[in-house]
């Protein structure tokens, strides 16, 4: 695993952020599960680092509710909750809305011909239903919108949500008739963004937002009704 990545930065305080990134992703994209217990050791031996940007890292997921450290059991993976995903969605539809808005009054014609491009990508890769694809430009779709809505503060609280939800949303569009909805949903906010509407863009992007956790929520109630 440490061969096929770069944990020599010059900096140890750039080590620590790379080692961080790291195990927060495996832990955002299910690589480490919940409730899987995580070895300074172990984690040491596989990034090819020694245990201080370990014990660093730990230390800010824990800032950040992704693990837990007791005296007995160690570091132990707490991942996302479904009440964690309810409550970002909840969230999203407040503040993305409010970044649609945004983008449809500030949205230039150049953003808004790469935006119909990605639309038109995630059209191509619907017909194959490749979902991987789809995944990685819904996004891209969202982080244009919200680096359009011209905002520092609303992007990264924006791109901080979104990225909590990865799992979810990808399980989300691989499931049945969601992508052609999803598709229809996004196509109704660039109609809006052409038109310079800002009322109607924040009502597209909640509207949005609201299928998308109305589907997720299903895929949950069944992934939990699954494990009875």
């Amino acid at each position: 695993m440490s061969k096929e990545m770069d944990f020599s930065p010059a900096t140890d305080a750039s080590l620590r952020n790379k080692v961080f990134k790291y195990i927060k992703s495996q832990i955002i994209n299910g690589g480490y599960g919940p409730g899987e217990t995580l070895l300074e050791s172990k984690l040491a031996d596989e990034l090819g680092v020694s245990r201080t940007p370990i014990r660093e890292a730990i230390r800010l997921l824990e800032m950040e509710g992704l693990v837990e450290t007791t005296t007995k059991k160690g570091t132990t993976v707490l991942g996302i909750s479904q009440q964690d995903v309810e409550d970002i969605y909840t969230i999203r539809q407040l503040v993305e809305g409010l970044a649609a808005r945004w983008a449809a009054e500030r949205l230039t014609a150049v953003e808004l011909k790469e935006l119909q491009k990605t639309y038109e990508l995630m059209e191509f890769y619907a017909q194959r239903h490749e979902v991987e694809e789809i995944a990685e430009l819904d996004n891209k779709f969202h982080q244009m919108i919200y680096e359009a809505a011209g905002s520092k503060i609303l992007y990264l609280t924006l791109r901080n949500l979104h990225q909590y939800v990865q799992i979810a949303r990808r399980k989300s569009l691989g499931m049945e008739n969601r992508l052609p909805l999803t598709l229809a949903e996004h196509h109704a906010i660039i109609l809006a963004f052409a038109a310079k509407d800002a009322d109607a863009a924040e009502k597209a992007m909640t509207d949005h937002v609201r299928q998308a956790y109305l589907n997720i929520h299903r895929q949950l109630e069944s992934d939990a009704q699954g494990n009875r």
